[in-house]
């Protein structure tokens, strides 16, 4: 039923665990982070309404300050700081999985440094690249839960599943198109990732059927964690004298959000850059796939144009940005 094999994949995690556990620290000071942020915020919100008899409802605002606070500084830094720790991950993923050792006996913090930088000379291109796949697959959500919901025999809990199991195939789908993108040496990161979408959509229904084990999976494992760091968060804000749920839910989502993506995404990810290394191996891209991506996505067009700007820049040649000046001109 399954097309990647679970063994492999956690024997390919723990031989790169040195960044599973980077990953770990990273999303665990994100949270110690919302949990500093909203408890000072608290405690500031709750002296100044000591002032004015208004102590629980000074520590809400607190606190809602505090969350706002850190989640508006972590939205500009997180997923760019992020990326970069996960692609210098996958670099070294995609070497385990083709059975390669590190060239040179080199260790796999200073291989994956190295593919990082060699592939992409400025940070920003891999995080523009990343940007713009994510924009793609937001039109694949937005026409299956369109398809989805004008479905009337189908039970609604029913649908909510499925299109959770169409986020879930598209989640990891940038990390494995810059799998790719690695795993083939090449130079164009825009031209790479436009066949890797075209690859992906002409095998959509492997990776659905993938998809929906590994997200019973991960919503199962998810679901434990959440349970788990309950207990200790409400116990930490009693404390402090606070004795409401709702902040204590609140972090103690975020607090599973964090283990979860440490932890257990990349599993998924693993799994499904092998799914994706296996069916599409001697495939071409279809051109009708393609066709069908430039009509339903401007971002997929935004993105062929990148490709061929960067091989025009690259050999010499007129980018069509250059070429919209000059016929302006």
């Amino acid at each position: 039923m399954i097309d990647f094999k679970f063994g492999q994949v956690m024997s390919t995690l723990w031989k790169t665990k040195e960044f599973v556990l980077f990953r770990f620290l990273i999303y665990m000071g994100i949270t110690l982070a919302y949990i500093i942020g909203t408890g000072t915020g608290g405690g500031l919100g709750y002296m100044i309404g000591s002032v004015g008899e208004g102590k629980e409802t000074g520590l809400f605002y607190g606190m809602v300050g505090g969350f706002t606070l850190v989640s508006g500084v972590l939205y500009y830094v997180r997923e760019y700081l992020l990326y970069l720790v996960k692609a210098g991950h996958i670099a070294v993923i995609v070497k385990h999985l083709d059975g390669e050792p590190m060239p040179d006996g080199k260790g796999q913090i200073k291989y994956a440094q190295e593919v990082v930088k060699d592939r992409f000379k400025e940070s920003s291109v891999l995080f523009g690249v990343d940007q713009l796949i994510k924009g793609v697959l937001k039109t694949f959500n937005r026409i299956f839960a369109g398809i989805m919901s004008f479905l009337p025999i189908i039970p609604q809990p029913l649908v909510k599943f499925i299109n959770g199991v169409v986020n879930m195939s598209l989640t990891y789908v940038d990390e494995v198109i810059l799998a790719y993108y690695i795993r083939n040496n090449s130079e164009n990161p825009w031209e790479d990732s436009r066949k890797a979408l075209v690859l992906y959509a002409q095998n959509y229904k492997t990776f659905l059927k993938n998809a929906v084990f590994l997200t019973i999976i991960t919503w199962i494992l998810s679901l434990l964690v959440l349970v788990i760091v309950f207990g200790p968060l409400a116990a930490l804000f009693s404390l402090v004298g606070y004795t409401g749920n709702v902040w204590i839910i609140i972090l103690a989502v975020v607090t599973a959000w964090g283990i979860k993506s440490a932890l257990i995404d990349p599993i998924a990810m693993t799994a499904l850059m092998q799914v994706f290394f296996k069916v599409t191996e001697g495939q071409e891209p279809n051109p009708e796939w393609e066709a069908k991506l430039e009509r339903g996505s401007k971002k997929f067009v935004a993105l062929k144009d990148k490709a061929m700007n960067w091989a025009g820049n690259k050999f010499g040649g007129k980018s069509h940005d250059d070429k919209d000046q000059l016929e302006q001109k």
